[in-house]
């Protein structure tokens, strides 16, 4: 396919995957669950899954596998983006407030799920079919494990900024320690890398690398990035220099974070907790956000609906193990978060609501899930299941979230935080 004829595919591609996403977004609304459903559901509508089987000439025609890497590129742009816009939103000071029930809840979110995937991979491994030959017991047990820890760290910040909860004390908790449960998990999996390459360093780079950027970020950026808000109060608006800086400091930091072992979403998050907040960041978000989500987003989520299949669990057998997977996964991040906010002394609504949205799997799992496909650490089979866990928790964030959490019982925070939220 030549560079023209690309362009015009993908520029097609845009329309129908937009116009999907928005009439998939509508009828989730309908049922109350947000928009970031409808766009899951519609890659699936749109991919080998449903159109695949229906018309696979039109699915061909539609999606050929030659525009792929260029519809890949785009929606990880715009997944960058977004995550910068998030970061913005996100308050330090609340955080800092109840810093030890974020690591507490963090560090519960982690290690319950972790064990529990664990003892359930153990069992897997004694059915023929879900782990290829030849996959040592450890690699398939700690992968497992680390896939049952995800929380879908990007779906949980739409989740969290559709609902305006942002800035409050249960939106703050699960942005903290979605973050950096998520690091903590990419970090696992390069530790898996590691354990099947016998080299060390993509574990050692991960870690290194999350430790450097956080310091070049927060000793390094934070200053330049407070001499550049300054400039924008003075000036009362965003000069295209400015713009540009910012944008340039978005793609190194993604790039680096990428570079080392972790996901980009996080090298873009934590620039965006560092940039001062008032006339900058308002501008920022006023200039991203508005294409960002209308755009780029949807295509993110859109991509691995694509490229995943869910026909391959066709026994009843499959489907009992599926539904173990998936019971496993809701008690170990919820059960392990709840607990660990209440230890902490968050009232009990409120970290039942921190729980429900930290179950929130996604498509940050999908991109894990991939990985240990193309590793050649599970099969397509187990993957598929695995699939249909991630999309299960994550529909049933909104509605749980709903039903166990009432905005009007949220604390009042400090009205300090509304005009200096650092």
């Amino acid at each position: 396919m030549s560079n023209p004829q690309l362009a015009a595919q993908l520029l097609f591609q845009l329309a129908c995957l937009l116009l999907a996403c928005r009439a998939m977004g509508w009828l989730a609304a309908k049922v109350r669950q947000p928009q970031v459903v409808g766009e899951m559901v519609a890659g699936f509508l749109l991919g080998p899954s449903f159109l695949g089987l229906l018309a696979p000439e039109i699915k061909t025609m539609l999606f050929p596998q030659a525009s792929m890497s260029a519809l890949y590129v785009i929606s990880q742009i715009g997944l960058v983006l977004y995550m910068f816009c998030v970061g913005m939103e996100f308050r330090i000071s609340v955080l800092l407030q109840h810093r030890r029930a974020a690591v507490a809840i963090s560090a519960a979110g982690i290690v319950v799920p972790f064990v529990l995937g664990g003892m359930l991979a153990y069992r897997l491994l004694e059915r023929e079919g879900l782990f290829p030959a030849g996959v040592r017991d450890v690699h398939a047990v700690v992968f497992i494990a680390a896939a049952m820890s995800i929380t879908a760290f990007p779906m949980l910040a739409r989740i969290i900024s559709e609902r305006g909860i942002a800035g409050t004390l249960v939106g703050s908790l699960a942005l903290a320690a979605g973050a950096a449960g998520d690091a903590t998990a990419w970090i696992i999996l390069a530790m898996v890398s590691s354990l099947l390459t016998q080299d060390n360093l993509p574990a050692l780079f991960a870690v290194g690398g999350a430790l450097l950027y956080g310091v070049a970020v927060f000793m390094g950026l934070r200053p330049l990035m407070a001499r550049l808000a300054a400039q924008v109060t003075r000036q009362d608006s965003i000069p295209p220099s400015i713009l540009t800086m910012a944008l340039c400091l978005l793609a190194f930091g993604s790039w680096f974070t990428e570079l080392v072992g972790l996901h980009a979403v996080f090298g873009a998050f934590l620039l965006g907790v560092a940039v001062p907040r008032g006339p900058l960041t308002a501008g920022l978000r006023r200039t991203i956000e508005p294409l960002t989500s209308s755009l780029l987003v949807p295509l993110f989520f859109v991509y691995s609906g694509l490229n995943s299949q869910v026909t391959l669990v066709n026994t009843g057998v499959l489907w009992a193990i599926t539904l173990t997977i998936f019971l496993t996964a809701c008690a170990g991040k919820g059960v392990g978060c709840w607990a660990a906010a209440r230890v902490m002394g968050v009232r009990s609504r409120d970290a039942l609501g921190v729980a429900a949205l930290m179950n929130c799997r996604g498509m940050v799992e999908l991109i894990l899930l991939n990985i240990g496909l193309q590793q050649g650490l599970i099969t397509p089979t187990l993957f598929t299941m695995m699939v249909l866990m991630a999309i299960g928790t994550t529909v049933m964030t909104g509605p749980l979230f709903g039903y166990v959490w009432n905005r009007s019982n949220e604390p009042v925070m400090d009205p300090s935080l509304a005009a200096d939220p650092r």
